[in-house]
């Protein structure tokens, strides 16, 4: 081999050295960026199936026990704020899901949810004739703090607009009382009040009797614009998505 040759062989080991080392850093920055470890999308639990509800006794009475089932659902639910966790969506909470595209990570998905939520929902027959929520949009948390607390200026501005606020503008329907376990699909039509800004919204909800709540999931996608929401960005966050999902999962308890 030639002078030349030595020495140019070297450098060829050390160029693909290099290049390996590219490669295997754009496949960790490509995985940060499509990988998440945002939580699923907010659904109803699981129910084993029970015994059909009997609605023909007093409206009066109710489920006394987890577990079994009241003989009508007639009257007022308010919103189990005791119940299950965050880190399993098995509590009431509410929260938002929205893409961001981050200077360190590339596209993200933020989660952000809170257990804060108060409320009640009217029952009679198979009807919805109310429903009232009200969440802490301040108690918003997320898996970073920096982006909590822009949100108290910028963005949703929680610290202008520390509540945001759903009331049922008309009835619930459905078919019939469900089986325990049996989930029922509908669409709630209520004014949503979010950043200052009230509208009215159609939301999809899913709802079933788990033997001791009436759990109640909804998602609904948000255009920020149609309730003047800004998108915050910054050195870090170079953009975010214009529209985002509000999430509920809410767990009902019969009383005032």
């Amino acid at each position: 081999m030639t002078d030349d040759g030595a020495r140019t062989r070297p450098l060829l080991m050390a160029g693909v050295a290099v290049a390996s080392v590219v490669v295997v850093i754009a496949g960790l920055l490509l995985w940060r960026a499509v990988s998440s470890d945002a939580p699923p999308e907010v659904a109803l639990g699981s129910v084993s199936p029970a015994a059909t509800v009997d609605v023909g006794a007093s409206p009066d009475a109710g489920a006394d026990e987890a577990g079994a089932a009241p003989d009508t659902f007639d009257g007022v639910w308010a919103i189990d704020t005791e119940t299950g966790s965050l880190d399993d969506a098995s509590a009431s909470f509410a929260g938002y899901r929205i893409q961001e595209e981050l200077g360190d990570i590339g596209t993200n998905l933020a989660v952000g949810r809170t257990r804060n939520v108060q409320g009640s929902m009217t029952i009679a027959g198979t009807s919805a004739t109310a429903l009232d929520v009200t969440v802490d949009m301040a108690s918003l948390r997320s898996d970073d703090e920096r982006r909590d607390s822009q949100l108290a200026s910028r963005g949703l501005e929680t610290a202008r607009f520390p509540t945001a606020t759903f009331t049922l503008v008309e009835p619930i329907l459905v078919p019939s009382v469900p089986s325990q376990g049996e989930s029922v699909s509908a669409t709630a039509v209520g004014d949503l009040t979010l950043h200052g800004v009230t509208q009215r919204v159609e939301v999809p909800v899913s709802a079933q009797w788990t033997g001791a709540h009436i759990e109640v999931a909804a998602s609904l996608e948000l255009t920020l614009a149609d309730f003047d929401i800004e998108p915050p960005t910054g050195f870090l966050v170079l953009s975010i998505a214009d529209t985002g999902t509000l999430e509920l999962h809410l767990l009902f308890r019969r009383g005032a």
